[in-house]
């Protein structure tokens, strides 16, 4: 009797918590759509006009040059440009990672419900939730100084897709190449297996900070896996919701199901052979103007 009173608390837990992360991907991916439909019509998210990536200057603005060129003039970015790119990469990154960190937290759920029913119960899952999460909002950070730093080198395009084509080559073979590493296999391997982290790392933790790092180190773990996928977004574009989707997926195939590895590897030779036919054509471009 009491272990079916256990199973049905579980079942509830499994179901609150299943709940709780549909809803914070769904209000992500509701942001990004939003977001890249207002970018498209031209509009500024915070009601103004023009794309917040650019600070080119337009024809007819300072900026030209002799005989009418238009000449790149950089400004910087203002607090409220640089906050707004770093709550989009925040939101595009928790639209992306949650569901894949999904099978992790639900077992963290699980197994606390249990410890609290043998009266050793453990931090709320929230805590190691939002340890991985903190992860992806450092990550976060670094892509919008990514961002910024390539727009003062006039490396992006105002709607914030590579304006080098050799640089968007290069990425892609990189990208590729990455999927291949012994890096990439210690921690795809961190992040398919749940209850094998956990063991690996000191096991759950009582108290609240123990959970919280520990669910840094996870997301640590997931951003070696990931990070080379997610840089691509700077060579496709930013708010391309059709690479956004597909990385998603990716990224979702490679941590929970058993040809994780293979799909790795696979998109890996797409991506690096995506690159060479990039550089290969702008030699051949190259070649005809010659």
């Amino acid at each position: 009797m009491a272990a079916a009173g256990l199973e049905a608390v579980l079942r509830r837990d499994r179901v609150i918590v299943a709940a709780a992360l549909a809803a914070l991907t769904v209000f992500a991916w509701a942001y990004i759509l939003w977001l890249a439909a207002t970018m498209d019509m031209g509009g500024h998210p915070d009601g103004g006009q023009g794309n917040p990536m650019s600070g080119m200057a337009m024809p007819g603005k300072p900026g030209m040059g002799d005989g009418g060129i238009v000449m790149p003039q950089l400004a910087p970015w203002s607090a409220g440009e640089a906050l707004l790119m770093l709550v989009m990469w925040t939101v595009m990154m928790i639209g992306m990672m949650t569901p894949s960190a999904a099978p992790m937290i639900l077992l963290y759920a699980r197994v606390g419900r249990q410890a609290e029913q043998q009266g050793k119960p453990f931090a709320a899952t929230a805590w190691f939730a939002a340890g991985y999460l903190a992860s992806w909002v450092a990550f976060s950070v670094l892509a919008t100084a990514a961002q910024w730093a390539l727009e003062q080198g006039a490396l992006l395009t105002p709607m914030m897709t590579s304006a080098s084509p050799v640089l968007g080559g290069l990425a892609l073979i990189g990208a590729g190449l990455y999927q291949w590493t012994p890096f990439k296999d210690t921690c795809l391997t961190q992040c398919q297996s749940p209850l094998a982290f956990i063991q690996r790392h000191g096991g759950f933790r009582r108290q609240r900070g123990g959970a919280f790092s520990l669910g840094v180190r996870h997301g640590a773990y997931c951003i070696g896996c990931c990070w080379a996928l997610m840089a691509l977004l700077f060579v496709v574009g930013v708010m391309n919701i059709v690479w956004i989707a597909a990385l998603a997926v990716l990224v979702l195939i490679e941590k929970v199901t058993p040809a994780g590895r293979t799909m790795s590897r696979i998109a890996g030779v797409g991506l690096a052979a995506a690159g060479l036919a990039m550089l290969a054509g702008l030699i051949g471009t190259a070649c005809a103007v010659c």
